[in-house]
């Protein structure tokens, strides 16, 4: 196996292009995610994350063309971490460094979970998660990051999840003027900036490159004390030597940072490879799920030791790379690369940033991450599968992120089931034909003629049940409630040639719906015409098994006439 997926040096131009298109939208997001996850003074480490989890995720996926870094989902999982390391009495404040190191615990060992996970080849099964809990995940998220952003956007300092920082909001609500100005200019050339423009410079680049140096002029901490006002909140210092190796805290709060890691570990999962499935959409090209579990766990493993934050397959940032020309790992390569120049040559200036202008660009993220298509035409299309969606967004924003997702997945599992079930028992509804001892007749269309005629001659005395599809579970269910029909009948006929498979718990279902009909002393016969199915109902030791309709049919006059003889 080739140490990189996809690579090849035939698309090197396009690949060099791409690569460094997607790092300038990575530079300001990477940047606001940092803010948004570890507070003041954190913006730096998401620059850390987009470097080192771009880099590895990229050499190691295996998706060719995507890019890797910090993403809404993983950076309001981080908050969350904080937020419960908090809770136990860890202080937030990074430059008392108590918290840091075992946040990167929590990252390690998050990432250590996602290669275990691609090594058990669970990829394929994370991406069978039904798009009801995706759209109702996603648009949570997409909350949670706009109701946190609302104090930084006016200034005022907040912490924690959604509830404990909008409590904090209403009691030190103090709007900061200058904060406020910056959040207006922000959010003016991010929603306003005309198509031909933001195609050349991405509109979050754009009001980082103008509106920096604006609140230094406009609002420098001068200026403003001489007008009696408080100084606008920014980034602050960037710690200087860029990336370094630093041993995350495993002896303290390891129960928290076992939890929090297999959080960011599943979310992570689920936030790339559906970031994959959208790659392969635009690129005409097929990911590896386990080989690209296995590079982001890489990716955030090192990021952790590197101080840096979670990351996982961004779609914005993957999207823009394959829209300029990035076909292969080295774009993303590329693109961490670029990050990794601007992170040794721009501390001072970055140092610069206001935090509201961070705040105003994570506004347009949330909007453009809650999926407002689905969210408005769910209740349309069903009104279960809105109820799914509606609950895990709130669960999402309210509860927890991991127990939204789990608990999702089990309900719309089960009214898939359901659905299943119904279909598969269409043709042992009570109110079908061949249940009616006084019809004469079934409609044409259920039976072919000469099994039709085989029918008649039984004049009402045969139950027909008719079976389709693979039999799970939840068809057991439906065969058990109509076994006490049985008894009015002198024959049954469990016709299942439709059915290419069994559940075992159907296959019981059945033996007991055959052993109730001798208990009754009626005569029972299966009709498959699967091999395997016959095969299993022997093992069972199932009697009356046949290998056609028809068979059973003659099988059932014979039995008649002896009776009546």
């Amino acid at each position: 196996m080739a140490l990189i997926h996809g690579f090849h040096t035939k698309n090197l131009r396009g690949d060099l292009l791409g690569g460094l298109t997607a790092s300038v939208v990575a530079l300001p997001l990477a940047l606001a995610f940092g803010n948004a996850a570890l507070g003041p003074g954190g913006a730096i480490y998401g620059l850390y994350g987009a470097v080192v989890v771009g880099f590895i995720a990229a050499l190691f996926g295996g998706t060719p063309a995507q890019v890797s870094g910090p993403t809404g989902p993983m950076s309001v999982t981080v908050a969350g971490v904080v937020a419960s390391l908090a809770a136990v009495g860890v202080s937030r404040d990074l430059g008392a460094g108590e918290i840091l190191p075992l946040v990167m615990a929590a990252v390690v060992i998050g990432g250590l979970f996602q290669v275990l996970f691609g090594l058990l080849k669970l990829g394929k099964y994370i991406t069978l998660v039904p798009y009801s809990v995706v759209s109702g995940f996603m648009s949570g998220i997409g909350v949670i990051i706009l109701a946190l952003q609302i104090g930084p956007l006016l200034g005022i300092s907040t912490r924690g999840g959604v509830i404990e920082s909008l409590r904090t909001l209403g009691n030190n609500f103090e709007p900061n003027g200058a904060a406020i100005a910056v959040a207006v200019m922000t959010l003016a050339i991010v929603f306003l900036t005309p198509r031909r423009i933001s195609q050349w410079v991405p509109s979050p680049l754009l009001a980082l490159l103008i509106v920096t140096p604006l609140s230094v002029i406009l609002f420098g901490d001068a200026a403003l004390q001489a007008r009696g006002l408080d100084p606008l909140p920014r980034i602050g210092e960037i710690p200087e030597g860029g990336l370094s190796f630093s041993m995350p805290n495993w002896s303290q709060y390891f129960p928290v940072i076992l939890k929090a890691g297999l959080v960011l570990a599943v979310l992570g999962a689920i936030d790339s490879l559906l970031t994959s499935l959208v790659a392969d959409n635009i690129s005409q090209t097929r990911h590896d799920s386990d080989r690209e579990l296995i590079g982001q766990g890489l990716g955030n493993s090192l990021a952790g030791l590197l101080t840096g934050l979670p990351g996982a397959g961004a779609t914005m940032r993957t999207v823009i790379n394959i829209k300029s020309g990035g076909t292969t790992p080295i774009s993303g390569m590329v693109h961490s690369v670029v990050l990794l120049l601007v992170l040794l040559g721009a501390g001072p200036l970055a140092a610069e940033i206001p935090t509201a202008l961070l705040a105003g660009i994570l506004i347009k993220v949330g909007l453009d991450i809650i999926d407002w298509r689905f969210l408005l035409r769910a209740h349309k299309l069903s009104a279960k599968t809105a109820a799914v969606m509606y609950g895990v967004l709130l669960m999402t924003v309210f509860w927890d992120l991991i127990w939204a997702v789990l608990v999702g997945v089990f309900i719309a599992n089960m009214l898939t089931i359901d659905s299943i079930t119904q279909t598969q028992l269409e043709g042992m509804e009570a109110d079908n034909p061949m249940f009616d001892k006084k019809a004469s007749t079934i409609p044409e269309t259920s039976l072919p003629q000469e099994e039709q005629t085989l029918f008649d001659q039984c004049k009402g005395e045969v139950m027909l049940f008719r079976l389709k599809g693979p039999l799970s579970f939840g068809a057991a269910k439906g065969i058990t409630e109509r076994m006490m029909l049985v008894r009015n009948y002198k024959v049954l006929i469990l016709d299942i040639t439709d059915v290419p498979r069994l559940g075992v718990t159907a296959t019981l279902a059945i033996e007991d719906m055959v052993q109730e009909a001798k208990n009754n002393s009626r005569k029972a016969y299966v009709a498959s015409s699967s091999e395997n199915v016959r095969d299993r109902l022997h093992r069972f030791g199932v009697e009356g098994v046949v290998t056609s309709r028809k068979e059973a049919l003659e099988a059932a006059i014979l039995d008649l006439t002896s009776r009546d003889s």
